[in-house]
């Protein structure tokens, strides 16, 4: 079963990719920009469409007085700002010392993780792939990968690995990380070739999205008919478990921390591209650190 497994994931990728681009070095900046791969068409079992989050427009409050001693005013202008447009221009910034490096979305499962990973691929001109989604296909299916996982657990881990294998040889990805990429070393290693942010939602707000958006974990027993005290408890445990591959990650983008930023005391007001607009700045300090760190180390 677990050889079956793994030579499916490989032909998953050559199904939809002719060739394999070289695997790049753990090196973020060494690396030479890859060449666009020669895809023809992405399946959408393995890029399951969800539609985007809402952007709300953002408003400006100003508070001006008449001439001639009058009275205070105040009057709020709502100015409509793109912030699509605004992710765009600082994904094209970074692109050129970026280089095409593969960047690996980890964190529980969410839209909003989706989302923002469907808005930076769109914003940097890369391809998005959900590794759960692959897996599953390697597998035959959803109910063939779940029973795969219950008759050969390491068979079913052998596949994540083989998937991020193929995925972690390419660049130019924004890849949603499923939580079997995080509990391995090797697996940790592979994420190395890109990198590797980690999508902090609170708990409470993942519960609340499978609960009302039928969203769920691929290959678990969660159902979204449970009650929202059941859901949060379960993915409490499964938080629990996978928290300390998700801090290895190379920076944290963490909703909470974002409203905090914009001021916001609605977290459901935090939209995908302010998540996606904390992520390039992530992106953009790693890389400048990187350059920082290779400058020092150069001989007087």
């Amino acid at each position: 079963m677990a050889t079956l497994a793994s030579t499916r994931a490989f032909h998953v990728f050559h199904r939809h990719f002719q060739v394999v681009t070289p695997r790049f070095p753990r090196s973020l900046l060494e690396a030479p920009k890859p060449k666009r791969h020669p895809l023809h068409q992405l399946l959408p079992s393995l890029c399951p469409c969800v539609p985007p989050l809402t952007s709300s427009p953002k408003s400006l409050s100003i508070t001006f007085s008449l001439p001639d001693g009058a009275s205070s005013i105040s009057a709020t202008k709502v100015v409509d700002v793109d912030l699509s447009l605004a992710v765009k221009k600082k994904a094209m910034e970074i692109s050129p010392v970026l280089k095409g490096t593969s960047i690996f979305l980890v964190g529980m499962n969410s839209t909003i993780k989706t989302n923002v990973g469907k808005l930076l691929a769109d914003a940097l001109r890369y391809y998005h792939f959900d590794s759960d989604s692959l897996v599953e296909e390697a597998c035959g299916g959803e109910s063939a990968a779940k029973s795969l996982k219950e008759q050969d657990e390491k068979g079913f881990h052998d596949s994540e690995t083989e998937v991020l294998k193929q995925l972690s040889s390419m660049g130019r990805l924004v890849v949603c990380a499923g939580d079997g990429l995080v509990q391995s070393s090797t697996n940790l290693a592979l994420l190395r070739h890109g990198i590797s942010i980690w999508i902090d939602v609170p708990i409470e707000m993942v519960a609340k999205n499978m609960i009302e958006e039928g969203v769920q974990i691929p290959v678990t027993e969660l159902s979204t008919a449970e009650s929202y005290s059941e859901v949060f408890a379960q993915l409490a445990v499964v938080y629990e478990e996978m928290k300390g591959g998700y801090a290895t990650a190379d920076a944290s983008v963490s909703l909470q921390k974002v409203a905090s930023q914009l001021g916001y005391d609605d977290l459901d007001a935090v939209t995908t591209e302010d998540m996606a607009m904390e992520v390039l700045k992530e992106i953009q300090r790693l890389t400048r650190l990187k350059k920082m760190m290779e400058e020092a180390a150069r001989p007087f």
